[in-house]
């Protein structure tokens, strides 16, 4: 099985190259190179440099490439101390036909949320892992106009236990090797680390955010109590926010809050967090909620990315500890409710319960990974779905 395959941003983002610069941000080795050197082949005269190269980051610094340029890709551009500064230089500078993509990591996202000169310049786009749709099919996301009707196409059983089993990273993915497997766990976190927080933020205590990394595995898809991890590391609660948004804007974990408006007595403070790599979370349950959940963080991204749209992820949970997984926010209205199940035992109560507060009617789904039930119950209005089934409607 080959990487090599159309990914579900690449048409997109040529778009946008002719308008603006594109910045394509996402975890170490996700395949953001890959992706930009594919967009490239549709250009004549594309033209590579990576900041890590020594040749390349003399030709960046000072602006020597091919005159005939179509495409430049900036690889790994963020490492670079000034590099909003030389960017913006290189964009105002640039020649009539020459479009312009940036990759890189955690900088980029720090960029876009920050106020600069750049405003207005370029288009931002999060790349994720693999996703069953980009594994079996090639039916990839369109932009839309509205909240969509989910269609859901026929099983993908095989692919479905390949990316439960070893992740979306396309490495240990299409080698589905455990060998390999075991030891991508062990470089990654080191990667994280070494490669991208070390050479770019200003961190203190590095044994300490490694100690935190080792411990969230265990603790995925449970409310997160900073409290008790500051306990456990002996520092205060504060720095271990800043470490857990340090992890989460690096690319190693992500947030999902609690959604509280329009709902009595819902928990407002405690988020859960996730993997990027969900093939690290131990728990076979945690690790299906945490493949469901990166499904769909990244759907959502893709309708924020690529077409605009407020779509945010939640889940919700109350003081009675009444909880459902996730709740999927469209323009500030709930829109869907998932709730995760490793096999059979359907329990409709909590889904139907924040279904009714929250006005959701349709988009109601009981998803199972083990499960072959695919119905709905005449009660509830509630969809039960296998995972190889529900996945497929989303990028």
């Amino acid at each position: 099985m080959s990487d090599q395959r159309k990914r579900y941003l690449e048409t997109a983002i040529h778009e946008d190259l002719a308008q603006k610069m594109v910045f394509l941000a996402g975890p170490r080795q996700i395949g953001k190179t890959t992706l930009a050197k594919m967009i490239g082949g549709r250009y004549r005269q594309p033209v590579y440099l990576n900041w890590d190269n020594r040749v390349h980051r003399k030709a960046i610094l000072q602006q020597q490439w091919l005159p005939e340029a179509d495409l430049l890709i900036l690889d790994e551009l963020h490492k670079h101390a000034r590099w909003k500064n030389l960017i913006k230089g290189i964009w105002d500078t640039r020649q009539h036909q020459e479009h312009i993509l940036v990759t890189g990591s955690s900088r980029l996202d720090i960029f876009r949320k920050g106020g600069d000169s750049l405003l207005g310049r370029y288009h931002h786009y999060r790349l994720h892992p693999f996703s069953l749709t980009e594994m079996t099919s090639t039916r990839l996301p369109v932009p839309t106009d509205k909240p969509p009707t989910l269609e859901f196409a026929d099983p993908g059983r095989e692919a479905t236990d390949l990316l439960f089993r070893f992740g979306g990273f396309p490495e240990p993915l299409f080698a589905a090797s455990e060998r390999v497997l075991r030891r991508w766990h062990r470089e990654r976190f080191e990667r994280v680390l070494r490669e991208d927080i070390r050479e770019t933020e200003n961190v203190r205590s590095l044994s300490l955010v490694e100690q935190l990394g080792s411990m969230l595995p265990e603790r995925v898809a449970a409310p997160l109590s900073l409290r008790s991890l500051s306990e456990d590391l002996e520092v205060s609660p504060k720095a271990v926010a800043a470490w857990m948004e340090l992890l989460a804007r690096n690319y190693y974990v992500f947030r999902v809050p609690p959604w509280h408006r329009r709902l009595a007595r819902a928990l407002k403070k405690e988020s859960k967090y996730y993997l990027w790599d969900w093939s690290e979370t131990p728990n076979e349950g945690s690790r299906f909620e945490n493949m469901v959940a990166s499904h769909l963080l990244k759907w959502c991204h893709f309708q924020q990315d690529v077409s605009g749209f407020d779509v945010e992820l939640y889940y919700v949970r109350d003081l009675e500890k009444r909880e459902v997984d996730f709740l999927i926010v469209w323009e500030k209205q709930p829109w869907l409710l998932v709730e995760c199940k490793l096999g059979g035992n359907y329990q409709f109560g909590h889904l139907n319960y924040f279904g009714e507060r929250l006005g959701i009617r349709d988009n109601r789904y009981m998803v199972s990974l083990t499960g072959t039930d695919d119905y709905v119950d005449k009660a509830t209005g509630i969809r039960v779905i296998p995972a190889a089934r529900f996945l497929t409607a989303f990028a």
